[in-house]
């Protein structure tokens, strides 16, 4: 009997590493968002300074889950059998839940998560009781949950995404009245004050949010923090304030890059001493459950199902092995997880200044706040005094590099308002903590920095509606947390409870293949985006530079386009519906990349020297002229796969056979133009530019062949239209591919007697 448990405890503990890194990939937006879209300072010191925080935090964490014992149910209604399935279907639900967000690279809150997961488990777990022990009815499910926590949580997940949104613009809108755009200037004047303010917001942070809760720290300390925290911030104030006016002036240091690496690790630290107890919380709570029962079972032979889980009403600290270790696990996870890079990603391209590829789609919601916003501000700034606005608007204007510099890796915004997210959102959690009001770090990090983005002016006309939209997915995938959370937890408690030991070792194998098939798939799209990631540099382009840029896009599209047309015809061949489906999907992804050149036309105009001007109507031709034959492919497979998926009869054999050879002599040419742009050897183009009038001659054959057949024994109508589209767009196709290869041609050697 005993044997059970203790493999329960191992998969929980095995669970609480894979939630640990899960986790951490999840919550790095709360720590790394600031100091990576500002790129204050480097990657590397950015991650050794978050590393430190986390370290320390989980070194001095307080290692108490007061939630997970007691805060959610009330443990001396449960029996210790019962008190392990709630932890086990809680562990399940929160690993799985957690990378699906990673995976979509959504922020999400692991608070929120564990304390609904608890909450589920343990709602189901007490209805079971009701039914099965006792004749009660829901009503006394009360009696068994802490319904005032619950309340005071879903209370304070409003207050806080509200509350956070609100101060984080308004605080921003105030700095960037005072420091512009142009902050470099108005630094040297008030920058001491600024840099006191923001260190000793991030002290308070410290002390508030951080220390109190560390174990290491007496009862005397904290009551003296308490009774002197006034006078404590009042010299840290002066203090700060003197420092960082040694530090501009004789150090000559950016104040605001000192800001931006405090606040980083503040955070960090205040995440790993806090937060830490969302993820091994859960077990170490199931650890002392079995400790519990078994030195009751060795005294008076207690069974499972017998022994009531009272003693978890107590506070027992973890041991400093397991904090230790647990923040390895996270400063690893830190390094080397691509999810955790692709929420923060997610934080900074929400935030970002200026324009860019949008990552979400506008709907009617987003678009209906926009067009309410947009009336209001209007009606706004009819009422202000012309001299009044045009000081406000002076404040707001970029300097004319920054449009410039907003072409290729520049940040995503500056450093003042990378202060105002880390010190506002510091502030507020401190304050949220201080009066014991359920805050999420995530929530708060996370609105901060789409406040101070919308103060900013980052949404503009161009880009509202893409980032209320990515605003509203957040948001509403936190309430989805919540409800899934709860939901899911409930159903694993309920199958582990009634499946036993074969239904929990399925569901052990199940979450432990999801996260491993998730991990693996998001490293290799991660892969893949990379290698495809366009405007790498940080240069100014150049004529040659365009020469390069342009021929390894053509090539990559060209190649799209030949594997694309040769699957085509031969799942068109044999009538196969699931490679023709799959074929359909591809094409969209084509579509997308030429579609994210093109949205970066304005910044790559802007980015050229003043001698390549003239080659932006090149670019902008070859664009057009991909995106002509991404078109023709998209046309062929769609046709194709709709042909099939409508059931109509097959091409005829003749017809299959006369597509597979112009597919061959199409194979032949796109292979010879992608390795000519892949070696840059673009004086083979004249050979294939010789080859146009042949293979297009072929096509126009293969149009009257089948005009004869139509005339003589052809009888299908749909099988018609299909072939006549396919060699009609195929046909446009390689008219496309000449046209660019004649244009790139011209372009090259234009450039080559320029050069020389």
């Amino acid at each position: 009997m005993e044997d059970i448990y203790i493999v329960m405890l191992v998969a929980l503990f095995a669970l609480a590493i894979t939630d640990l890194v899960v986790g951490v990939s999840n919550d790095a937006i709360n720590f790394l968002n600031s100091a990576i879209g500002s790129r204050a300072v480097s990657l590397r010191t950015i991650m050794i300074v978050a590393s430190l925080g986390v370290t320390v935090g989980a070194i001095f964490s307080s290692g108490l889950m007061e939630v997970a014992r007691k805060g959610i149910f009330l443990p001396g209604e449960f029996y210790f059998d019962e008190i392990m399935i709630i932890f086990m279907a809680v562990m399940l639900t929160d690993v799985l839940l957690l990378d699906f967000f990673n995976s979509l690279g959504l922020p999400t809150s692991t608070t929120v998560s564990i304390v609904f997961e608890l909450l589920g488990a343990a709602v189901c777990m007490a209805a079971i009781k009701i039914y099965t022990q006792t004749d009660g009815g829901l009503s006394t499910l009360t009696g068994y949950i802490n319904t005032a926590k619950a309340t005071e949580i879903i209370i304070g997940i409003l207050m806080a995404v509200v509350i956070a949104f609100v101060i984080g613009a308004m605080v921003q809108y105030i700095s960037r009245l005072v420091f512009s755009f142009q902050f470099e200037k108005k630094i040297r004047y008030v920058g001491a004050v600024f840099g006191g303010f923001s260190l000793t917001a991030i002290l308070y942070f410290i002390l508030i949010k951080g220390m109190k809760s560390v174990p290491y720290i007496s009862d005397s300390m904290v009551a003296y923090i308490n009774a002197n925290t006034f006078i404590i911030v009042l010299i840290g104030f002066l203090v700060f304030t003197a420092i960082s006016q040694f530090i501009m002036s004789v150090l000559k240091y950016n104040i605001l890059r000192t800001i931006i690496i405090i606040g980083t690790f503040a955070l960090a630290l205040a995440f790993a001493g806090n937060d830490l107890v969302n993820f091994i919380g859960v077990p170490i709570a199931a650890w002392q459950s079995f400790g519990l029962w078994q030195s009751a079972h060795e005294a008076t032979g207690a069974m499972p199902s017998e022994f009531l889980m009272t003693g978890l009403a107590g506070s027992v600290p973890t041991p400093e092995i397991l904090l230790i270790a647990a923040g390895g696990v996270m400063v690893v996870t830190l390094w080397f997880s691509s999810k955790a890079r692709s929420v923060v990603d997610t934080g900074i391209n929400l935030s970002r200044q200026g324009e860019g590829v949008e990552r979400f789609e506008p709907n009617w919601l987003s678009r209906g706040l926009v067009r309410y916003a947009i009336l209001f501000g209007n009606a706004i700034t009819t009422v202000l005094p012309e001299r009044f606005k045009s000081k406000i608007e002076k404040k707001f204007n970029k300097p004319s590099s920054h449009l410039r510099s907003k072409r290729f890796d520049a940040p995503a915004f500056d450093m003042v308002r990378a202060s105002v997210n880390l010190v506002v959102a510091s502030v507020l959690i401190s304050i949220g903590t201080n009066m014991k009001l359920p805050l999420s770090t995530t929530y708060v990090t996370f609105m901060v920095a789409m406040g101070t983005s919308l103060a900013d002016r980052a949404w503009d006309r161009e880009s509202a509606v893409y980032r209320v939209a990515g605003v509203l997915n957040v948001v509403g995938g936190w309430f989805v947390t919540a409800l899934v959370a709860f939901t899911a937890a409930a159903v694993f408690a309920a199958v582990i409870f009634y499946g036993g030991t074969i239904a929990l070792v399925v569901l052990i194998i199940v979450a432990l293949t999801v996260v491993v098939r998730s991990g693996v798939l998001h490293s290799r799209k991660a892969r893949v985006e990379r290698s495809s990631k366009k405007f790498k540099k940080s240069d100014i382009i150049s004529i040659n530079e365009i020469t390069s840029e342009t021929s390894e896009n053509i090539s990559k599209v060209i190649g799209g386009i030949n594997k694309m047309y040769s699957h085509t015809v031969d799942h068109l061949g044999y009538y196969d519906l699931g490679k023709l489906k799959k074929s359909y999907k591809k094409i969209e992804k084509l579509e997308a990349e030429v579609d994210e050149l093109k949205d970066n036309i304005f910044y790559f105009i802007k980015a050229l020297d003043e001698d390549s001007v003239e080659a932006s109507k090149f670019y902008i031709l070859t664009l057009d002229y991909l995106q002509d034959m991404v078109q023709s492919i998209g046309f062929i497979t769609r046709n194709s796969y709709n042909h099939v998926h409508n059931n109509h009869k097959n091409l005829k054999f003749n017809q299959i056979r006369d597509l597979k050879k112009v597919d061959d002599k199409m194979q032949i040419l796109f292979e010879e133009i992608t390795k000519t742009f892949d070696n840059h050897e673009f004086g083979n183009i004249d050979n294939l530019l010789a080859e146009k009038q042949e293979l297009l001659d072929y096509v126009s054959d293969l149009i009257q062949k089948q005009i004869t057949r139509i005339r003589t024994s052809e009888s299908s109508p749909k099988n018609t239209k299909l072939y006549f589209g396919i060699l009609l767009e195929t046909k446009d196709l390689i008219g496309s591919t000449m046209n660019l290869l004649q244009l790139f041609q011209e372009f090259y050697n234009e450039a080559r007697a320029t050069t020389y």
